[in-house]
């Protein structure tokens, strides 16, 4: 369960698109009184924008949001000839990562029977800083996005393309139970 972040989460991640593409709209060619040709609007998600992680449930909602957002929105400018594009990375090779160790304190959970799986997760987060891919792969696939004649709707970009492929073709339900085996999430038998 996600902590009382999830808020700010939601203003930045979301609120802030949805205003910038307001604010931004009239000039990228919905106001037709302005000339030039249409542009485009890039929304950055994230592979979580497709399929949410056990306790990341604020940071999942924000970019399914933004995946709902930018799927209405390209289909509501096409009357202006403006496409919006989604990029989706999954781990970046950033300073996030040691942030996120800073800041992770799950000693909340001491007496919780979350705490073996917040450790599995917290382990798991440490490795996906040794497979994050660089920023610079995911500001090509933007600048693709953005100068292609026909790009993508929707550029997938994650180290781990297997894992993401699986969670894409399995159902729900299965991937429910393979995710709670996994990090100790299954009911007690009876």
């Amino acid at each position: 369960m996600s902590g009382s972040g999830g808020a700010l989460q939601m203003e930045v991640n979301v609120i802030g698109p949805v205003i910038a593409t307001q604010a931004f709209g009239p000039l990228l060619g919905a106001d037709t009184s302005l000339t030039g040709p249409p542009c485009r609007v890039v929304m950055i998600s994230s592979v979580a924008g497709k399929s949410g992680a056990p306790f990341s449930s604020a940071y999942a909602a924000s970019k399914h949001a933004i995946e709902g957002f930018s799927e209405s929105l390209r289909r509501e400018l096409m009357l202006f000839g403006i496409d919006v594009i989604i990029v989706a990375p999954g781990p970046v090779k950033t300073p996030i990562w040691s942030k996120g160790k800073e800041a992770a304190d799950i000693s909340r959970y001491q007496n919780s029977p979350y705490l073996p799986a917040m450790q599995k997760v917290t382990a798991f987060i440490e490795q996906l800083e040794s497979i994050g891919l660089p920023a610079e792969t995911i500001a090509e696939r933007i600048h693709d996005a953005l100068t292609l004649p026909n790009p993508k709707v929707r550029y997938h970009i994650a180290p781990d393309t297997m894992r993401h492929l699986l969670t894409a073709v399995l159902p729900k339900r299965m991937m429910d139970r393979l995710i709670a085996k996994r990090l100790g999430l299954m009911p007690p038998a009876t």
